[in-house]
């Protein structure tokens, strides 16, 4: 399978947005930045199997990000929920 220019363009740009996010998450200084950059590392991963789904022409990788999304969604508004101390 040979790519298009736009497809490697997004897939470099998806690669280099991962790159900067781990960065922040293992240098974050504190407790809210490495939540955040978890965060968008769920999101990054969520259009990854977008992109995933456009190239390989399969409507299920669609349905596995809409998951996935949702589930990093609701893990990290508990993670956030349990720095700040509200247990409620």
């Amino acid at each position: 399978m040979i790519l298009t220019l736009m497809e490697t363009a997004a897939l470099m740009m998806l690669g280099g947005a991962v790159l900067l996010s781990l960065l922040r998450l293992l240098m974050g200084p504190t407790a809210p930045d490495r939540v955040v950059a978890a965060d968008t590392l769920a999101v990054i991963t969520t259009s990854g199997l977008v992109v995933l789904a456009a190239l390989l022409g399969s409507a299920l990788y669609l349905d596995v990000a809409l998951i996935y999304g949702t589930l990093a969604f609701v893990g990290v508004v508990a993670i956030a929920r349990a720095i700040e101390g509200n247990g409620s």
